[in-house]
């Protein structure tokens, strides 16, 4: 296994969307949300070690999830967990581990990946990641997996990349916005459009220098605090100056304002696992069409449902289609699947109306 090699594991999301399960306090990454025995932080750690040493694999998140992180990753040590004291989206974090592993190790080759998506084919993964690898290991470049769009999702940003290129690795034109429908289905129609998954591929000087190119400000921030980093006075300048960086994207940060960038059109199945919906589609489905995480169920006249509860609950559902039925401790959620993109509303009005402690 190559020494070169690190992660990225970012864990730091709340995951609103899944509520009643996924709550600030403890988020759907830290869930089984398949029902498959693993966490999804622990499906994905795993899945990243097939390729890259144990030890290289850092993950990022919020400082309160710090002991969750080391519970269901008894593997890692501290030394890997990089913790957030504010939320301030992906740029600034990304920023901060990158010259920490730069600092422990300049010639290493990255990835960088969420911590709750779905991944079926591991194996296609990994050897669309050793492509990008080999290709960071000798350019110098910044790379994403693209996804093959199958409907006009709205939901996505898009990746557009150049028609002219007969190699598996193209140039990236722009990225896209979210579209609205329409949109959507003009991109898909042109056939060079891929969905924007979020993960990402470079060398720890091509991401370090594409950060002193393009975010001078953030960049001098957290190179100030290089003669700390992996000692025991980083702790004390993060606390000090993390807040002060900008919130922003690695999108927009680096990789919308950058010339030398790259996509592969990932081969494998992909999920972001964003919604009770997305869920629902990759779930195996009862001889009703109802998919069944954690519950024993009997239903009549009852199909398209996402029916989860926290103990094996027996669930009697008579007459509801296409809902999201979800059962915790002191929540029940019944709501139908067409308004799932609405949960983080509702979250909002519960939190508001019976106190923060339910969210």
């Amino acid at each position: 296994m190559n020494k070169n090699y690190y992660a990225i594991l970012m864990a730091g999301g709340v995951g609103s969307r899944f509520w009643p399960v996924s709550t600030e306090a403890f988020p759907k990454q830290f869930h089984d949300m398949l029902g498959t025995g693993d966490t999804l932080i622990q499906k994905t750690f795993k899945r990243l070690a097939k390729l890259i040493p144990q030890e290289n694999i850092f993950i990022l998140t919020n400082e309160r999830y710090n002991n969750l992180v080391l519970e269901q990753l008894p593997q890692v040590t501290q030394r890997q967990v990089v913790l957030e004291p504010a939320m301030r989206n992906t740029a600034p974090c990304i920023l901060y581990a990158s010259l920490k592993i730069q600092k422990e190790n300049p010639d290493a080759i990255m990835i960088v990946a969420p911590s709750d998506h779905w991944i079926e084919d591991e194996t296609t993964f990994s050897n669309n990641v050793q492509q990008a690898f080999d290709f960071c290991a000798e350019n110098d470049a910044l790379m994403t997996l693209g996804i093959q769009p199958t409907f006009p999702n709205t939901g996505y940003g898009y990746i557009e990349f150049d028609k002219t290129s007969k190699n598996d690795i193209k140039v990236v034109n722009q990225f896209r916005e979210k579209p609205d429908y329409e949109t959507a289905k003009e991109f898909i129609s042109q056939g060079n459009f891929l969905w924007n998954a979020g993960i990402f591929m470079w060398s720890v000087k091509s991401v370090v220098n594409a950060f002193q190119k393009n975010q001078p400000v953030l960049y001098e921030l957290f190179k100030n605090g290089l003669a700390t980093y992996n000692t025991k006075l980083e702790y004390d300048f993060i606390q000090e100056n993390y807040a002060n960086s900008e919130n922003i994207s690695v999108d927009y940060a680096i990789m919308e304002k950058s010339k030398n960038v790259y996509v592969i059109a990932a081969e494998f199945d992909w999920n972001d696992l964003g919604t009770w919906g997305s869920l629902y589609d990759k779930l195996d489905k009862d001889e009703t069409g109802n998919a069944v995480v954690n519950s024993r169920t009997l239903t009549q006249d009852a199909s398209g449902n996402m029916i989860r509860t926290k103990n094996n609950k027996i669930v009697v559902v008579d007459g509801l289609k296409d809902y999201i039925i979800v059962d915790k401790e002191d929540v029940l959620l019944i709501y139908p699947k067409a308004k799932e993109q609405d949960i983080k509303k509702v979250l909002q009005k519960v939190k508001g109306e019976f106190g923060e402690q339910y969210g």
